[in-house]
């Protein structure tokens, strides 16, 4: 069964129980890990537990089909509910799948699957999808709203509130990697541990705790790329390539750098300054970019500024349409906004 948004969170805490197999696929791996970590702690409470906890990878799968329904059908010998992960799957186990599917083992074990970005002819993915016993969840990259109400969620756990101006802030500097995304918000809920009871989050509690790094590091490429740095667009995305950041993240990223520049550009042309547009935006630029940014406002117009969000729109596109590498789209289009830039500038 294919399990809608909206009704994600309530399945992670509350499986159903005819369910037995669950894929958690998408190009936002880190939400793929976190998803799937939180549903095996409804499972297994210790997930290092070697009794309880079976961890499989594709190519043990693949040297040992049979080895799949032998975890699902094994006891834990301390008791309790059993758990068998799989990671890095791919469509070649969709056999194996199937036929598990086909032949559940008795008993109450749950195996989740964690998988990369499955396009919609995906074997593996229809399996999860079709089969009343299994059920598949799409992992997405989260946009801005979606992301500040996650910001409040994990707040919320650690018995925290948050103001309107902080809330948006984070949201709008996290965006786009859901990993760095938790360590963030993690680290500034153990800052406010210190804090009198009941206060909330303000907007310079988040500036004091979250670093430039976490900040920026996703919106390098739009930085370079919006300056008509090329030298510096190539660097910025072979790293972040490197590090495994997946290129509709980028692609996203890029999307809202170049949307609050497009906001910024029209103050402009109503008759405020760079600067007093770069101010007015909101949630509000983080310090340390505002004359880098008061910079490309000065360099940009709004019919160039319309082509670079076009372009933006298309790549994101083509990394789910076409088989063309997304990492060769996603440069692709960080180059021709560099371009752009210079023809600006």
């Amino acid at each position: 069964m294919k399990i809608q948004p909206k009704n994600v969170e309530g399945f992670l805490k509350r499986p159903l129980p005819q369910v037995r197999a669950v894929l958690f696929y998408g190009p936002d791996s880190g939400l793929v890990r976190e998803r799937a970590a939180q549903l095996c702690r409804t499972v297994v409470e210790d997930l290092s537990d070697p009794f309880r906890v079976a961890e499989l990878k594709s190519d043990q799968i693949a040297a040992d089909p049979a080895r799949l329904h032998d975890e699902m059908a094994a006891i834990a010998l301390t008791g309790g509910r059993r758990l068998v992960r799989l990671r890095d799957a791919e469509d070649a186990l969709a056999a194996a799948l199937g036929r598990l599917l086909k032949d559940l083992p008795a008993g109450d074990s749950l195996l989740v699957v964690e998988a990369g970005d499955l396009g919609k002819a995906s074997k593996l993915r229809a399996l999860a999808e079709e089969a009343d016993s299994a059920a598949a969840i799409a992992c997405y990259v989260e946009g801005e709203e979606e992301l500040a109400g996650t910001v409040a969620r994990i707040l919320g756990e650690h018995g925290l509130a948050i103001d309107p101006d902080a809330r948006a802030w984070l949201a709008g500097n996290l965006v786009g990697d859901r990993v760095m995304a938790r360590n963030e918000i993690d680290k500034l809920a153990l800052y406010m541990a210190s804090a009198p009871k009941g206060a909330k989050v303000t907007l310079e509690d988040v500036r004091a705790v979250v670093g430039d790094s976490a900040a920026l590091e996703l919106e390098e490429p739009a930085l370079a790329a919006a300056d008509g740095d090329m030298a510096a667009v190539d660097r910025s995305l072979r790293r972040l390539f490197a590090e495994g950041t997946a290129s509709v993240a980028l692609l996203r990223t890029a999307q809202r750098h170049f949307q609050r520049l497009h906001i910024a550009v029209a103050h402009v042309a109503r008759g405020q300054t760079p600067q007093q547009a770069v101010k007015s935006l909101r949630p509000p630029v983080f310090f340390k970019m505002e004359a880098q940014l008061t910079s490309q406002v000065r360099r940009w117009t709004l019919p160039l500024l319309q082509q670079a969000l076009t372009r933006l729109l298309e790549a994101e596109a083509d990394c789910k349409r076409t088989n063309m590498p997304d990492e060769t789209i996603c440069a692709r289009a960080f180059f021709q906004l560099a371009q752009l830039a210079r023809r600006g500038g």
